[in-house]
């Protein structure tokens, strides 16, 4: 069924194959069932989401309870389907669980170059740039960084060009697109 959507399967006999195949980088999504070999598909997508790794999860089980599937889903899971599931059901779920690892692998991309653009940036361009993000205006960024006003927008200039925005609403939106903890350090 899955071969006839045009996608690529592949498929590991456990848990410790899965993850000796070093393929959890590749684009896609899991089929995970809560009973397999060499553990729990559960367990599984516990340690993947504590390592960082944010594969979509759908699981196809015959062994599903109700606090299996709460479980399951607050730990993100595309889905929850019981054995015997409908081939287009499964199949919505694989196609779901693809689109949200793309959209998460695009995100991921846009978060990375606009960090990479940051570290371009001086301290007082970062400062700068955070008081931007803030709305603040040139003459407050002046004067809460003890500035000229001139001297401001050379940095906004500066701060413009290395992060490649084409305007100020450009600009916030790649501030937007950095983690919390960078934007309120103004720090990479």
């Amino acid at each position: 069924m899955i071969l006839s959507a045009g996608l690529r399967p592949a498929c590991y006999a456990s848990i410790r194959e899965l993850l000796d195949a070093d393929v959890l980088g590749q684009p896609g999504c899991l089929i995970l069932d809560v009973r397999m070999p060499g553990g729990s598909g559960l367990d599984l997508q516990q340690n993947l989401a504590q390592s960082g790794n944010l594969k979509p999860i759908i699981f196809l089980t015959g062994h599903g309870d109700i606090p299996m599937t709460v479980q399951a889903m607050k730990a993100g899971a595309v889905d929850f389907l019981t054995k015997p599931a409908r081939d287009q059901t499964l199949l919505d779920a694989v196609l779901a669980g693809i689109k949200t690892d793309s959209a998460r692998r695009a995100e991921a991309m846009v978060v990375k170059r606009n960090l990479e653009r940051l570290a371009r940036l001086t301290r007082r361009e970062r400062e700068v740039l955070r008081e931007l993000a803030r709305g603040r205006l040139n003459k407050q960024i002046a004067f809460d960084l003890s500035l000229s006003e001139v001297t401001v927008k050379l940095h906004r200039g500066n701060v413009m060009r290395k992060m490649e925005a084409a305007n100020i609403g450009e600009l916030i939106r790649a501030w937007e697109t950095l983690p919390a903890s960078t934007r309120e350090a103004g720090m990479t």
